[in-house]
């Protein structure tokens, strides 16, 4: 079940299979609560015997942090148990997984390789969604460039890795300098002319969640 508000605030009630995902051409995913376990009787009860919906205080802990690194930052969400089960807080309980989210603007960060830029967010803060460096189209970054410099749109360095070092070098600070280099990022696809693409948001200091 999905509802929207007219504040782009979104709940998911999940029994089986959830799908979060913001239609806006720059929205991306913010979850701001999560509950795994059962708070009521009702929820996801069809076909339940009395004793599975007996248990109303049922909550696995860490269930926001599982989805905030599964969901923030994209377009689309695709959430079953097996993503966000961690552990079984209430043996013999049948669960589901509630959630809210905003849709919220994000910024799109490209920089030029042996280039710089500056993340910015003014007097608020920045939360990196995500970081790539490589090349994945023959247009950006191409200005004065041989055909075979941008012909590779399959160039990707690890995610996981370009992900960490952008988060710990700008998450929670007002502005940071990103560097778009193969001494920082290492070298994906040698001779291509690559760029760095960082997508962030920028949010008060107060909901800011360092993961």
């Amino acid at each position: 079940m999905i509802s929207q508000s007219n504040n782009y605030i979104k709940q998911v009630i999940h029994c089986i299979f959830a799908l979060l995902c913001c239609v806006t051409a720059s929205g991306v995913i913010s979850v701001q609560t999560a509950l795994y376990g059962r708070a009521d009787t009702e929820t996801c009860s069809d076909g339940r015997p009395p004793q599975q919906l007996a248990n109303t205080k049922c909550s696995q802990p860490g269930t926001v942090d599982v989805l905030r690194k599964s969901c923030d930052g994209k377009k689309v969400c695709e959430i079953n148990t097996k993503t966000i089960m961690t552990s079984d807080p209430c043996y013999g309980i049948y669960k589901y997984l509630e959630t809210t989210y905003t849709c919220g603007p994000a910024i799109r960060s490209v920089t030029c390789e042996i280039s710089s830029s500056i993340l910015k967010c003014g007097k608020i803060v920045i939360f990196v969604y995500g970081a790539d460096y490589g090349r994945r189209d023959s247009t950006t970054c191409s200005y004065g460039r041989h055909v075979y410099q941008v012909t590779n749109v399959h160039c990707r360095g690890p995610s996981k890795i370009l992900h960490l070092l952008c988060i710990h070098s700008c998450n929670g600070k007002n502005s940071c300098l990103v560097s778009a280099s193969n001494s920082v990022f290492g070298d994906p696809c040698y001779g291509t002319y690559k760029y760095l693409e960082v997508t962030y948001r920028c949010q008060c200091k107060s909901l800011f969640v360092f993961v």
